[in-house]
């Protein structure tokens, strides 16, 4: 019954989508579902292309650098790197770098230098042909969504709250504020270098998860929301920004930094949940979507979603038909504890679908050599390690094509 809801709205929602891109003069209905899918026939087709170099790739890896390519990690610079953070980058050369407030208290060159530093760690491919990269870069991600989530001091414009789009009265032109907007603050961090924007959220506002979102959400209409994430995505896709989509399936009302969300319910509560998320995902194929530590009983009482095999592979996978990566949220928060430790989680989490974990400095080469040891011993298997680290090289070839008119 959730899919073929789901199927319903996303075609739906993806024609409203197609129909406000259109400039100048109606088209009919037969020719606009005609264009749509031919543009996502043409889409999937480079995305699977892109996905099949990229699992070439992997392989030339060492096992080193395959674990490597599956996590997200910090650093502690503001600036050139030290001697002790190279030296564990190049042990560990991770698939993408989280940037926060205490690196980016900085003016632009500072910032752009330190970048450029980043991304000469990351791993060259043994054996690589000459049309494939000669060093696979980590993706270089920060929280931008607007309003109070804004890690910068100076180097890039702080975006309205979501939520104030929402409360415009012409939503017509709240959308394309939100593009425009997006696209003018995705070209500000691609001038600085930053490749992964951990935006935006596509979590309606509901009385159960207020007191947790606020303003981070684009608001409590369905059909808004999906309309709003998706012209986020298309403003940053135009400065060449790749975007996660944020938290599947959703939130309750605890902070998951402190303790375990559980999003009650199921039947028309779920559907309206995972409803903005199958809209995106059908019409833009984002580049990530991120999973969250809610538990969602309905679906897997004993496992929060970003450690569930039910969630990732069964919904967001066979449901919504999401290719791209999925990346697991931190598992420092509270949320998830039961008595393992992170390095416990972390595997976990591979083994049921994530393709990307957080590790931060303090713990990325203990997390690192637990994942090498699932992979000796069997805990989690090369096919699983392989297509996750597919899937993230994939993206990052999928942006670069973008940029060079692919």
């Amino acid at each position: 019954m959730l899919k073929i809801f789901t199927l319903i709205l996303v075609l739906s929602v993806s024609m409203m989508f197609f129909a406000a891109c259109v400039k100048g003069g109606a088209i009919e209905p037969a020719e606009q579902t005609e264009r749509i899918t031919q543009e996502k026939e043409e889409r999937d087709r480079n995305i699977r292309r892109n996905f099949e170099q990229a699992a070439g790739l992997v392989k030339l890896l060492t096992d080193e650098q395959l674990a490597a390519q599956v996590i997200m990690t910090g650093i502690d610079a503001c600036g050139p790197l030290s001697a002790g953070e190279r030296e564990r980058l190049r042990r560990v050369p991770v698939g993408a770098v989280m940037l926060f407030r205490k690196n980016l208290n900085a003016d632009n060159q500072t910032i752009s230098g330190m970048i450029d530093e980043l991304n000469v760690l990351g791993p060259e491919p043994r054996g690589a042909d000459d049309k494939a990269p000669a060093r696979i870069k980590p993706f270089i991600a920060v929280d931008h969504e607007g309003g109070d989530v804004h890690r910068f001091t100076g180097a890039v414009e702080r975006l309205p709250p979501p939520l104030s789009y929402w409360e415009l009265d012409d939503k017509d032109e709240a959308l394309l504020a939100i593009e425009r907007d997006a696209e003018k603050s995705g070209k500000e961090l691609a001038a600085l270098g930053i490749t992964m924007n951990l935006a935006p959220l596509a979590e309606t506002l509901t009385s159960e998860n207020s007191a947790f979102l606020g303003s981070r959400s684009y608001g409590p209409d369905i059909e808004f929301t999906a309309k709003a994430a998706a012209a986020f995505i298309r403003g940053m896709k135009a400065a060449n920004i790749a975007c996660v989509l944020k938290h599947f399936p959703g939130n309750a009302g605890a902070d998951p930094h402190i303790e375990t969300p559980v999003l009650q319910g199921g039947g028309l509560e779920l559907r309206a949940a995972v409803s903005p998320f199958a809209s995106v995902i059908d019409a833009l194929a984002p580049s990530a979507v991120m999973v969250s530590h809610v538990v969602v009983p309905a679906w897997d009482a004993s496992r929060n979603a970003s450690l569930s095999e039910i969630v990732m592979r069964e919904k967001l996978r066979g449901e919504l038909d999401f290719q791209g990566l999925i990346l697991a949220d931190d598992f420092s928060m509270g949320a998830v504890s039961g008595g393992y430790g992170t390095e416990e989680k972390t595997i976990m989490a591979l083994r049921a679908g994530a393709d990307m974990v957080m590790a931060w400095p303090r713990n990325l080469v203990s997390i690192h050599q637990a994942i090498l040891a699932a992979l000796d011993k069997g805990g989690v298997s090369r096919e699983r390690l392989e297509d996750a680290a597919a899937r993230v090289v994939s993206e990052k070839l999928r942006m670069e094509n973008y940029a060079e008119g692919f």
